[in-house]
């Protein structure tokens, strides 16, 4: 009896200590994209566009409204990431990390007026 209470006891311990571990985690912060369906493309977070994030995680969700764009994240002298591709329209979501430094979106085929940039702190 004393045997089965004590583990019992024990794996209600490891149990309560797992959960407060796992509430302890960071989540990934939401950023939300759209391109299209006209020549726009932007990023927000929260609603608001911004001009500057703390380095960490991100939920990126693209939605992509238009055949002829896509969506492009990139570091400046760093990373690329084509979240969508040109001839998809529809929604993606990607987690990445985005560390210090100036990062830029944009749509590849318009990237001349298409585009928009942020500073990770």
């Amino acid at each position: 009896m004393r045997r089965t209470l004590f583990a019992a006891a024990t794996l209600a311990v490891v149990a309560l200590s797992t959960s407060a571990t796992a509430l302890g985690q960071t989540h990934a912060t939401a950023l939300k994209g759209t391109v299209g369906p006209g020549f726009t493309i932007k990023l927000t977070k929260a609603g608001a566009s911004f001009k500057a994030l703390p380095a960490g995680t991100y939920r990126i969700t693209v939605s992509d409204r238009a055949a002829i764009h896509n969506f492009v994240l990139e570091k400046e002298h760093g990373a690329e990431r084509t979240i969508t591709s040109v001839g998809f329209t529809g929604t993606k979501t990607v987690t990445m990390k985005l560390t210090k430094g100036t990062w830029k979106f944009y749509c590849e085929p318009h990237k001349s007026a298409m585009f928009g940039t942020f500073t990770v702190k």
